[in-house]
């Protein structure tokens, strides 16, 4: 389902809106095809108790397949790092973790959405209730684990999607589990644009996820997705989880006015 916007625009270009059916379900087969693969040599690697990459691919995958290029500014960090980013629609999912290899934290309902909820646990989300503060406590020390393994981590401390014109308050919960950090742990602060497309991209309110999916997966025109990893910080320097909170606030809203650096490609 369009948008208000959208649905005006396609109404005055009739090819443009067929255009978009037909790409939506190709797109569509793409990912389909894509999912079967991955998951065949997967579960090869599996089998031969390999390392897997098919997860992050998979998730690159489904970006490409969106229409979605990626590219980046700043240096990042591979190892040994906490990324905290913006927070748009779904797709900031495997546009992240397609360039970095991350896994996330993501809210417990995902966990019961049909395939989606399983190939975030192939690519070992930590699900978190952050309405039920007597859990806090205990996925903490979830995420503290989980930071310590061969994946880094990236939470979006807004909390939920919006339109992007600014930032939302930050949830500092989380940030608890760098109180005190792992050793040699830093924070890197990453500012996800997507540009004059975020209008596009972006889930906002109680538009039901099917509705964003198929108005991004039926748009005709390619979407960059930068994404600016800005300078990591020592969370040791700070006295506690609503400090290193403000600081990753502070510096992504900094690159969000500064409009960024020159982007590289990936």
């Amino acid at each position: 389902m369009a948008s208000p916007s959208t649905a005006r625009s396609e109404r005055r270009n009739p090819a443009a809106f067929v255009a978009g059916q037909f790409l939506f379900l190709a797109r569509l087969l793409l990912m389909a095809s894509s999912l079967i693969a991955t998951l065949l040599l997967h579960n090869i690697w599996r089998l031969f108790r390999r390392p897997s990459p098919w997860p992050r691919l998979f998730l690159l995958s489904i970006s490409w397949t969106s229409g979605i290029a990626t590219a980046t500014t700043g240096t990042r960090l591979r190892a040994n790092v906490f990324y905290a980013a913006n927070h748009h629609s779904w797709i900031d999912i495997p546009v992240m973790s397609g360039v970095t290899g991350c896994t996330f934290v993501a809210n417990d309902g995902i966990e019961s959405w049909p395939l989606i909820g399983w190939l975030c646990k192939i690519n070992n989300t930590i699900f978190v209730n952050r309405e039920n503060r007597a859990s806090v406590g205990s996925q903490v020390n979830d995420l503290r684990t989980a930071m310590t393994g061969p994946q880094p981590v990236t939470i979006f401390p807004e909390g939920t999607t919006h339109d992007g014109s600014g930032l939302l308050p930050f949830k500092p919960s989380l940030f608890a589990a760098l109180v005190p950090p792992p050793t040699g742990m830093l924070v890197q602060p990453v500012y996800l644009d997507y540009g004059r497309h975020t209008p596009r991209v972006a889930w906002i309110g109680d538009e039901k996820v099917t509705e964003n999916f198929w108005r991004l997966l039926s748009y005709l025109r390619p979407i960059t997705a930068i994404l600016h990893f800005l300078e990591p910080f020592d969370p040791a320097h700070y006295p506690d989880r609503k400090a290193i909170s403000a600081e990753v606030r502070a510096r992504i809203g900094a690159a969000m006015d500064g409009g960024g650096n020159a982007a590289r490609y990936v």
